[in-house]
């Protein structure tokens, strides 16, 4: 976890129904508080008796997006973590929805470094997403997606980058 100060006893709930995934990250956010759910079940309960301040969500498999919505209501930051999600329309709504990060199962190794940028970011009152795109620029998904990955929804991603860059100011 070096690198990842800002995550050192974070409570963090870790959601995905491979439990080999759990167990990486849960060896990945050592110095965090971190419970494990594997149903949509498991984690609604424990969202809903716990304090959380960070949730990874699996999009397949646990209703990444029910867990999302519930996440939002209990003021948790929520982060998407997916391997067959990964679609530029999954990443629009993961954005939609309110989720402050959404990365491939691939980055899995750079979660700390990922989830200390959501939270730098939001101590100065920047968009997450702001270090996010840093991180995985265009060239990232245009290798995945194509080139044209953005043109679906040209629109939203001109308020995207605006929206960025108003916060910068």
């Amino acid at each position: 976890m070096s690198g990842t100060t800002r995550l050192k006893g974070k409570r963090v709930l870790i959601v995905d129904d491979e439990p080999d995934i759990l167990d990486v990250l849960e060896e990945l956010l050592e110095g965090c508080e971190v419970a494990r759910a594997s149903t949509f079940e498991e984690a609604e309960h424990l969202m809903k008796s716990r304090e959380f301040d960070i949730a990874i969500l699996d999009i397949m498999g646990v209703d990444g997006y029910g867990l999302l919505k519930i996440a939002k209501q209990k003021h948790i930051i929520p982060i998407m973590l997916t391997a067959h999600a990964f679609t530029p329309e999954n990443l629009v709504r993961s954005i939609r929805e309110g989720a402050d990060s959404y990365l491939p199962k691939e980055e899995i190794t750079h979660i700390g470094t990922f989830l200390n940028d959501v939270l730098e970011a939001r101590e100065k009152g920047e968009n997450p997403w702001r270090p996010w795109q840093e991180r995985l620029p265009a060239s990232y998904f245009e290798k995945r997606w194509g080139a044209a990955w953005q043109d679906t929804d040209q629109d939203f991603w001109e308020r995207f980058r605006a929206g960025i860059k108003e916060r910068e100011k």
